[in-house]
């Protein structure tokens, strides 16, 4: 959580440099549609679907002690994945104009070479990205959360570096090149992180006659087609928003500011949770595994809960602390803060489905979350042309496409707990519940001191109003917390203290 945190300050000043240099213009809009397309084709090869089938396979195999075929499971995944994202790679650069097309349908004819030659470039990254995002599971499985977890910062200073030193000359196109060197210091960041492991060997094959290799497709199959359903969502959403002059910017700075918490949170418990759950599964342990997820949701909910009412209530002055300087002015301001709002709305769904999800894979279901998933975003999809549409009224179609994903993600956290606890034979709410209404309480407590907050000092500068904001809700909050008498409360720093000391 600790490099995650650092990954997302990272990521901002990144997001910072960009609001300052480009705003909320034509040129980031060019931009962000053309950064959508290789996000896909990473996310369908080798991203989340492929994680989701290699851990829970590969630490099958290291639970049996057969750690050849361990090795052997890798090294045909890796030359596979490697292969295939080169050739459709290359295949998108000779077609890219026609898929520009697609993605940035909003944009004019004159605008659209730009972000042909935009995509060209950014095509680099998916190949190096899939071999570094394989590199992640495999040092997660050996318990090595570190330096995968400090991946995404390296990747930030990238696209950091190429702000500062060749945006100036080549403008957009130096944070284009500086997004392929921040995929080369993705990969290179974990390459220490192989050594000592035991066993360790690489062979130049496709492994297609290796059962487990096949195990992987087969399990990667299911969860493809949600992660595609997922990624062609993104693309109707980013295709629509380049209608709105800024809509494309403001939809990607609200996403970039709204991952944050589940990221630190949400995501990073949950990559620490998946070799543990896939573990309990291997040996047939459901009644811990029940044990631990309840735990985790309760952890998960203590932070996101208060995260939701806090982001909500200070939307507006983090927005201009954090971007209102350079080319960004106060319309841009309210253009991001619309779609913040409605995106905030679902950070605990979205944070929920990261943990229940991973118990399905851990199970070697890849099958039930992505059927779920792919038909919440063909829901997300359908709801974004009559909300985008209403909200036009509003001057704000972008916030009805934030609004369409908050509610497909919440239907998609409920249809998968369900079902869950059908597949668990029960889940243990009774561990979840009585920490979830005292978080509650205290997270409505802070609200309404927030809300005094902002009555109180209307009109004072961004950063006194947010990042006192931030702190006051925080300690009250905490306070409340303790009072309550939530475990997380007086859990979570003993966890913090009891790591600082071990090491």
């Amino acid at each position: 959580m600790a490099a995650f945190l650092l990954s997302n300050l990272t990521g901002l000043l990144r997001q910072i440099l960009i609001a300052e240099a480009f705003g909320t213009s034509r040129d980031f809009d060019a931009f962000a549609a053309a950064a959508r397309f290789p996000d896909l084709l990473f996310n369908l090869v080798a991203g989340g679907a492929l994680a989701s089938a290699f851990v829970p396979t590969f630490t099958g195999l290291l639970a049996r002690e057969d750690r050849p075929g361990a090795w052997r499971l890798f090294s045909g995944v890796v030359n596979l994945v490697a292969l295939t994202l080169v050739a459709v790679s290359m295949l998108s650069a000779i077609f890219a104009p026609q898929v520009v097309s697609v993605i940035a349908a909003g944009l004019a004819p004159e605008e659209r070479p730009l972000a042909t030659a935009l995509l060209r470039i950014l095509l680099i990254s998916p190949t190096i990205l899939g071999l570094s995002g394989l590199l992640m599971g495999v040092l997660n499985v050996h318990q090595n959360f570190l330096l995968p977890a400090l991946a995404p910062t390296c990747y930030w200073l990238g696209m950091i570096f190429g702000l500062l030193f060749w945006s100036p000359t080549l403008g957009i196109f130096g944070l284009a090149w500086g997004a392929v060197l921040g995929s080369v210091l993705h990969l290179a960041i974990q390459l220490p992180g192989l050594r000592g492991l035991p066993q360790l060997r690489y062979t130049f094959t496709l492994g297609l006659g290796n059962p487990h290799v096949r195990e992987v497709a087969v399990l990667m199959g299911p969860r493809l087609l949600g992660v595609a359903a997922v990624q062609l969502n993104f693309l109707v959403s980013t295709s629509l928003a380049t209608y709105l002059v800024g809509g494309a910017s403001g939809l990607d700075y609200a996403w970039r500011i709204f991952t944050m918490p589940q990221v630190i949170i949400a995501q990073a418990i949950s990559i620490a949770a998946l070799p543990a759950f896939s573990a309990m599964a291997a040996r047939g342990e459901l009644g811990a595994m029940r044990a631990g997820l309840a735990d985790t949701l309760r952890l998960i909910l203590f932070l996101t809960v208060p995260a939701t009412i806090g982001l909500l209530a200070l939307s507006a002055p983090i927005v201009a602390l954090l971007f209102e300087r350079g080319q960004f002015t106060d319309a841009s301001t309210s253009l991001v803060t619309y779609a913040l709002v409605f995106f905030t709305l679902g950070l605990v769904s979205h944070s929920v489905v990261e943990i229940v999800s991973r118990s399905y894979y851990a199970m070697k279901d890849t099958w039930t979350p992505v059927w779920v998933g792919a038909s919440a975003m063909a829901l997300n999809t359908a709801l974004n042309f009559p909300l985008a549409a209403w909200f036009t009224t509003f001057d704000a179609p972008h916030a009805g496409l934030a609004l369409a994903n908050t509610l497909a993600t919440t239907l998609e956290m409920l249809a998968l707990v369900w079902l869950l606890r059908r597949r668990l034979n029960g889940l243990d709410f009774a561990r979840v519940w009585p920490g979830l209404w005292r978080t509650t309480l205290a997270a409505l407590g802070m609200g309404a001191a927030l809300m005094g907050w902002l009555w109180l000092l209307a009109g004072q500068p961004a950063w006194l109003i947010s990042l006192g904001g931030v702190a006051l809700g925080g300690a009250i909050y905490w306070w409340l917390a303790v009072n309550l008498h939530v475990p997380e409360a007086r859990l979570l720093p003993e966890m913090v203290w009891s790591k600082i000391r071990g090491r």
